[in-house]
């Protein structure tokens, strides 16, 4: 994506240190996200971003830093929070206003504040569990 002299893109999300984002192929991020990727955010392809979430690779607060990865086909509900070091695994689903501060493997269900593994997912069309 092209971005302003802010940082701020078409579709109304940002991103600081836009040099160390790498976004793969069918990415859609939603509106009000913001990306810090001083120390690296990898997004691979057929990811969703929901609006308004926040991807730290650096924490201001506690000075955590760390690369955040989230693999092919994940899912991140609105309004989540992904902290520093936090890989998120292949096909994973994060629920809605979750709090991610540790990995999470592929093809799973996670939410919660602190983040929660709720049901693995079978198939990649398996989020029934979501209801």
């Amino acid at each position: 994506p092209k971005f302003d002299e802010k940082g701020m893109t078409k579709w109304n999300w940002m991103c600081q240190y836009k040099e160390n984002l790498k976004l793969g192929k069918n990415t859609d991020i939603g509106a009000f996200t913001y990306i810090n990727a001083k120390y690296g955010v990898e997004i691979q392809e057929d990811v969703q971003i929901g609006s308004h979430c926040s991807i730290y690779s650096w924490s201001t607060i506690d000075n955590k830093k760390g690369k955040v990865t989230i693999k092919k086909g994940a899912k991140i509900g609105s309004h989540s929070v992904i902290m520093p070091g936090a890989t998120i695994g292949k096909n994973s689903i994060i629920g809605a206003f979750s709090f991610v501060n540790r990995d999470i493997p592929d093809n799973v269900i996670a939410l919660g504040i602190p983040i929660k593994i709720v049901k693995k997912i079978k198939q990649d069309s398996d989020i029934s569990a979501v209801r």
